[in-house]
């Protein structure tokens, strides 16, 4: 897993408020902490593997915040904002029965004590998937478990790709190393690239729980207010950045001279562009999935609690939460459109086998693929300032690789340039074991499968997982010669590209029509499944470009 000490608490603590870090306003709310309440330490030791030891630290969590509520602790001193909220987290999203529990009956406790508690505005992880398909028992609550005793805390993310235990698992050694093992980039400075990266995607959700990382790991302040008030080092990167984030196919050698060559100022060492460009790519590709899953903001993030009563006849809504418009699903014979897809698998594996077309016609699919027209979604409206503060240029955006009628960049042929020949050995050469790990995520998604489809069971999907990832480097103008992208037509639906195109495009625009209307009668973890791929392509992709950039200069 991402640690194997609880001591991770302190610095994993991503999303949680500081004082005077959160937003909203309330009657008999504090501002600071000065007043006594649960400290780090006591709320740490829940995160003990020792049962015992995570009993007593409930029991000293509870006659804090009960000390903190007795009659002679005016209201407005008695528990502080932040104890507030950590209770709430726990309440909602602890996978232990007895922190939950507890949390939830001392918030009770506090509000009885007339203390204005915090709520949280939704009822799940994720806009788009109930909330009953993730919080149950059974086989992945140990590894939420254990993602709660080592990062001392479980967030929508996790909760959500739960619903694929294999690959969380690496997903969570991948991200904990990219942040917290020995690298040549400040901890504090890496949760800042991660958040500037995923502030191009207009991504609130992961910019407080960077901007929170950043604060936990030293980092000042000053910087969250805008770019103009980080060092010039990391400013210089945002080129990359907007690049990989929108068209990485224009990412060239002159870029990575720009930042590495001698005379450089501020100038940067490989292995540092290395690993702020893995960052920077894992970052945009876990946006995708943000917004692909439709994740709610954490109960402590702002966005995700409110100090406001409850109202029965006016519900309030998130405004950080994906676009809620209608997302029902049309009258429409799902069990036809999964046998009609398992028929076109069948077909076309037979005629693979079969049939052998010509160099000439493989690059024409391709071609066809690539330039198809598929319409984008709903344009959002402004993110809040939190996002907009780390963001330069916001009006470039996303374009095809391959607009009708001009001029497309060369494509780039995987033969010529692959993750495996090429990508794997530089990013392990200049971020020693980074290669390994992206690899694992890399080769566990690509491999993910549990022989089902919908109601169907013994079902093989490797064609339909494989046309999924191609077309996905479609997208980004990467090419296989032996892939026939005949087949992507065939298995994939208009409908499962529009929202393929969006998610790896550009995620922001993501709603819960674009969810709900592909792969109708299928589960939400296969739905999940798909946003895995897309997000794993995504990165991959995008890595790919900029390693053969960063080759180009070494040579």
């Amino acid at each position: 897993m991402a640690s194997n000490s609880a001591a991770g608490f302190t610095s994993q603590v991503n999303g949680g408020n500081k004082p005077g870090r959160a937003s909203g306003s309330c009657r008999r709310r504090p501002d600071s902490e000065s007043d006594a309440g649960p400290t780090v330490k006591s709320l740490a030791r829940l995160c003990s593997r020792y049962e015992e030891e995570r009993a007593a630290a409930l029991q000293e969590l509870s006659q804090e915040v009960l000390l903190c509520l007795g009659p002679d602790r005016p209201g407005s001193t008695r528990l502080s904002k932040q104890t507030l909220l950590h209770l709430l987290r726990l309440s909602r999203s602890c996978p232990l029965q007895e922190v939950r529990g507890k949390s939830t009956e001392l918030l009770r406790i506090a509000q009885e004590q007339g203390v204005e508690v915090p709520r949280a505005l939704v009822s799940g992880p994720s806009a788009f998937i109930p909330a009953k398909e993730m919080l149950k028992d059974g086989p992945n609550q140990d590894i939420l478990i254990e993602s709660f005793l080592s990062l001392g805390r479980v967030d929508h993310i996790t909760m959500v790709m739960a619903l694929h235990p294999a690959y969380l698992s690496c997903f969570l050694r991948t991200q904990h190393a990219l942040l917290e093992l020995d690298g040549p980039l400040p901890r504090h400075w890496r949760h800042y690239i991660a958040a500037m990266a995923a502030a191009r995607h207009h991504c609130s959700y992961l910019v407080q729980q960077h901007s929170a990382g950043f604060l936990d790991a030293g980092g000042e302040e000053s910087w969250l207010s805008g770019l103009g008030q980080a060092p010039a080092k990391l400013r210089s990167l945002q080129t990359l950045n907007k690049l990989l984030a929108h068209r990485p196919w224009l990412i060239t050698q002159q870029h990575i001279q720009e930042l590495v060559c001698p005379g450089a100022e501020p100038r940067w060492s490989l292995a540092e562009l290395v690993h702020a460009v893995v960052l920077v790519a894992h970052a945009h590709s876990l946006c995708s999935f943000v917004w692909g899953c439709g994740l709610n903001p954490e109960p402590d993030h702002v966005g995700g609690y409110t100090f406001q009563p409850a109202s029965p006849s006016h519900l309030p809504c998130s405004p950080h939460s994906p676009a809620h418009e209608d997302g029902r699903q049309e009258l429409f014979d799902g069990t036809m459109e999964v046998e009609v897809l398992m028929k076109r698998m069948a077909e076309l594996q037979q005629q693979q086998e079969e049939e052998e077309c010509t160099q000439e016609e493989m690059v024409t699919r391709f071609e066809r693929e690539r330039s198809e027209s598929i319409p984008t979604a709903v344009v959002r409206g402004a993110p809040p300032d939190l996002v907009l503060r780390l963001v330069e240029e916001p009006q470039f955006r996303y374009e095809d690789f391959a607009p009708r009628g001009e001029q497309a960049p060369p494509t780039m042929r995987a033969q010529d340039y692959s993750w495996e020949d090429h990508g794997f050995s530089l990013v392990n050469r200049l971020l020693p074991d980074m290669g390994q790990l992206l690899d694992e995520k890399f080769q566990v998604v690509s491999t993910l499968t549990y022989h089902r489809m919908a109601m169907h069971e013994g079902v093989d999907t490797h064609t339909l997982r494989k046309a999924l990832w191609n077309y996905i480097h479609c997208l980004y103008g990467i090419r296989y010669d032996d892939y026939d992208y005949g087949g992507v037509n065939v298995l994939l639906e208009r409908s499962l590209k529009v929202f393929v195109k969006t998610m790896a495009c550009h995620p922001e625009q993501t709603t819960a029509r674009v969810y709900h209307n592909f792969w109708r009668h299928f589960r939400h973890s296969e739905k999940v499944h798909a946003n895995l791929i897309v997000m794993e392509a995504r990165l991959q992709g995008a890595l790919l470009y900029t390693l053969r950039a960063i080759t180009h200069y070494m040579r």
